[in-house]
C-alpha cells in the first residue's frame, strides 16, 4: 500500500522568515541539506551578519577553501528588493558564493541570476534555489531544494582563460573530467561533497576536519589515478592514522602508500590504479573506481582522527 505525497505550505513550517526560517537554515543539518544540494559544504560563520546598515541572513563559508557565501532566505516570490540585497551582501562581504533561497523564482529574476554568472568571473557563483515542503500521509513535512539557477563552471573558466598561454589543451581536459565526474557521482547518490571544478590535476572533498582532506588526482603522465588522505600540516595526526595502519587498511580492504614526506610539510596516504587519461572511453570505470574508493576514505579515515 502506498501513500502520496502532498505539498505543504512553507509558512506551515516557518511562520516568520527571519526568526523561524533563518534559524532553521543556519543549523549543521540543514545547511548540510542545502550543501548536498549545491554540492559543497558549507560552515556557518554568523547569522544576521551586518553590512551596513543591513543584516545578511546568514554569512558562511566553504569548508574546502574558506570562500565567503551569503545565504538570502525568501519565504515568498522573489523580489527586486532582495536581488538588491544579494549583490549589497557580496560586495560588503567579498563573497564567493551567493545563495538566493525563495518560495517561488519569477522568470526576470531567474534571468538575472543567469546574467551575473554569464558576466562574473570564474571566482564568483550564484545559486537560485527553491525550497518546498513535502509530506506523505501524515507525516512531518520535510524540505526539498531545487536548484533553478546555477554557475556553469565550465563556460566561466573557458571565458576567463581565453587567450592565456596557461589554458592547455589537457587543462580544459582536466576541467572536463572532474565535471563529468561529479556528475557521475552525484547521478549514483554519492556520499561525497565536492568543491567547484577546476582546470587541474587534482579535485578535493572534505572529510570534516580542517587538518586534511580526501584528494582525487589525475597523473597523466605516469597513466595514474589516485585516491589519497592529504595533510597538510600535520606530522601528528600522520603519526597518529601510521599508528592504526593495520586497522584502517583493514577497514578499507586495501593496502595503502604511507608518504610522511619528512622534508615538506605535508603528508600523504594514497591508493592508485593505471589508466589511459586520453581514453575518455575509459572514465567512466575511473569514475565508479573513484566514487568508491573516495566514499571508502570518508567513511573510515575520520573514525581515527578523534
Amino acid at each position: 500500500m502506498l501513500d502520496k505525497l502532498k505539498k505543504v505550505e512553507l509558512r506551515a513550517g516557518w511562520k516568520h522568515e527571519a526568526h523561524d526560517f533563518t534559524n532553521w537554515m543556519a543549523q549543521e543539518e540543514n545547511l548540510n541539506l542545502l550543501g548536498d544540494e549545491i554540492g559543497f559544504d558549507i560552515s556557518l560563520i554568523q547569522t544576521e551578519a551586518k553590512v551596513g546598515s543591513f543584516n545578511v541572513d546568514i554569512l558562511a563559508e566553504e569548508a574546502n577553501t574558506g570562500n565567503k557565501i551569503i545565504i538570502e532566505n525568501q519565504l515568498e516570490n522573489t523580489d527586486h528588493d532582495h536581488l538588491g540585497k544579494i549583490l549589497t551582501y557580496a560586495s560588503g562581504y567579498d563573497a564567493q558564493v551567493i545563495i538566493w533561497v525563495v518560495k517561488n523564482a519569477r522568470e526576470e529574476h531567474r534571468q538575472a541570476i543567469d546574467w551575473l554568472n554569464e558576466n562574473t568571473n570564474e571566482n564568483i557563483g550564484f545559486y537560485l534555489l527553491k525550497i518546498e515542503l513535502w509530506q506523505i500521509g501524515t507525516s512531518l513535512p520535510a524540505p526539498k531544494f531545487e536548484i533553478i539557477s546555477r554557475p556553469n563552471d565550465w563556460v566561466k573558466t573557458v571565458k576567463s582563460s581565453t587567450g592565456s598561454s596557461e589554458f592547455t589543451d589537457t587543462k580544459i581536459k582536466q576541467l572536463e573530467f572532474w565535471n563529468l565526474f561529479k556528475d557521475f557521482a552525484k547521478q549514483n547518490n554519492t556520499t561525497l561533497r565536492f568543491q567547484k571544478s577546476y582546470p587541474q590535476h587534482w579535485t578535493i572533498i572534505s572529510i570534516g576536519n580542517s587538518d586534511c582532506h580526501i584528494s582525487l588526482t589525475i597523473n597523466s603522465r605516469e597513466n595514474l589515478y589516485g585516491c589519497e588522505i592529504y595533510i597538510p600540516n600535520n606530522k601528528d595526526l600522520y603519526q597518529k592514522f601510521f599508528e592504526q595502519k593495520q586497522e584502517i587498511e583493514a577497514e578499507l580492504d586495501m593496502g595503502l602508500e604511507w608518504m610522511e614526506l619528512s622534508e615538506k610539510k605535508a603528508s600523504r596516504i594514497k591508493t592508485s590504479i593505471i589508466g589511459d587519461f586520453e581514453d575518455e572511453s575509459s572514465w567512466e570505470d575511473i569514475f565508479e573506481w573513484m566514487k568508491i574508493t573516495g566514499e571508502k576514505f570518508k567513511r573510515v579515515f575520520p573514525r581515527y582522527i578523534k
